[in-house]
């Protein structure tokens, strides 16, 4: 039975499709395809419930012999029972989490709900009926949570449970903003993490992938204020948990 040696875990609006994109160019890699709908196994019970044999032959049934396998679910990190059963079932598992600055995820998620229809409100409204909203979820949208926007933002407190149960040096957190700043060194660092060889040159001409529109648009200002007075102290133990690489956030 073939099962991932990895699994890309989020965060929403993160850049998790273009590390997706990266580790599919890696001739040593097999990548669950196609990237949608996700696998989602750990995260939705009715999937979960057929059992391990099934996902394997869902997605890992034309996987060569050889190759490092993985998939990408970006609402796992968002589910302590996706911890749960991927600790019992995949315990030698290597996780990626891509982390963005929450305000600005926040906003790309909130561009994205709008995007696809689901978003109604400005983003200081929006932000404000958040805790309502969730209370609220229609089944629907149980995992899509288009109006999760502060939430996810709240990393320290989502990765908690993954590195309660998992070891450390088997969990990465990548930073968004190095997509854009230094690809080459973020894809570097990926497969060295991974146990491939590196190909920093697998990054060019990747570009910006599953961009929401209109996502060159400015995020108003006072809200922009309001989040990072709000993020201040979750990034403070952001910063505690997974060390400086994280500081420019506060």
């Amino acid at each position: 039975m073939r099962l991932p040696d990895f699994v890309i875990g989020g965060a929403p609006r993160s850049g998790t499709t273009w590390a997706y994109h990266l580790l599919a160019r890696h001739p040593g890699i097999y990548m669950a395809a196609p990237p949608r709908p996700e696998p989602k196994f750990f995260l939705v019970d009715e999937l979960y419930a057929q059992g391990l044999d099934w996902y394997s032959r869902r997605w890992f049934a034309a996987a060569p012999s050889g190759a490092v396998c993985g998939e990408k679910s970006t609402n796992y990190l968002e589910s302590a029972a996706a911890a749960r059963r991927m600790a019992s079932d995949l315990p030698h598992v290597k996780l990626v989490f891509l982390l963005r600055e929450p305000a600005e995820r926040a906003w790309s998620n909130y561009l994205w709900s709008r995007m696809n229809g689901l978003e109604p409100e400005s983003f200081e409204r929006a932000l404000a009926l958040e805790p309502a909203r969730e209370q609220a979820l229609p089944a629907a949208q149980r995992f899509s949570r288009p109006h999760a926007y502060f939430s996810r933002g709240l990393y320290a407190e989502l990765l908690r449970p993954w590195l309660a149960l998992f070891p450390r040096e088997r969990v990465l957190c990548l930073r968004y903003e190095d997509i854009a700043e230094r690809p080459g060194e973020l894809a570097a660092r990926l497969h060295r993490f991974l146990g491939v060889a590196a190909r920093p040159g697998d990054a060019e001409g990747l570009g910006v992938i599953n961009a929401a529109e209109g996502s060159d648009a400015p995020m108003p200002e006072a809200a922009r204020r309001a989040l990072r007075l709000r993020y201040a102290e979750p990034n403070r133990r952001l910063v505690e948990l997974l060390g400086p690489e994280f500081g420019a956030w506060l």
